[in-house]
């Protein structure tokens, strides 16, 4: 009768060719070039990356620990979504001053556009005080002539 076959575990819990698998996939996924998930930073992409089954990523306390403590460190954004954060802040803060030289210049064109209908109306009155006028016009200065 033959002995039941073991399997080495690493420190980490689970087969050297698991940890491997892990590490690696740690890795893919933190520097934004998955192979076999949408990338994002979860511990179900985690597995699914390294193609491995939850239970056994489970095992893997070790590697958990340092995932966790990456995430606690960095955050959960992917390099890709980080570039992307950054943009968008970017964008908007370029936004929010566009919308304040808009509100400025609207300002400006509802002054303005308030003294040329001011002057229009002065200038309609005078012309028909003048064409109802009589009174004879006489110029301040002679004409040299």
């Amino acid at each position: 009768m033959t002995a039941p076959h073991r399997r080495t575990l690493t420190e980490d819990g689970v087969s050297a060719k698991t940890a491997a698998a892990l590490r690696a996939a740690m890795q893919r996924l933190l520097h934004g070039k998955p192979q076999h998930t949408d990338g994002r930073l979860t511990k179900e992409n985690l597995w699914r990356e390294a193609q491995v089954s939850r239970a056994t990523m489970n095992r893997a306390t070790t590697i958990l620990t340092e995932w966790d403590n990456h995430i606690a460190a960095h955050g959960v954004a992917t390099p890709g979504e980080a570039r992307r954060d950054d943009e968008i802040t970017r964008l908007r803060r370029k936004l929010a001053e566009k919308t304040r030289e808009c509100t400025v210049a609207n300002s400006r064109l509802e002054a303005a556009a308030t003294a040329i209908a001011a002057l229009h109306h002065d200038n309609t009155q005078l012309r028909q005080e003048l064409a109802t006028s009589r009174a004879r016009i006489t110029p301040l200065r002679p004409r040299n002539g």
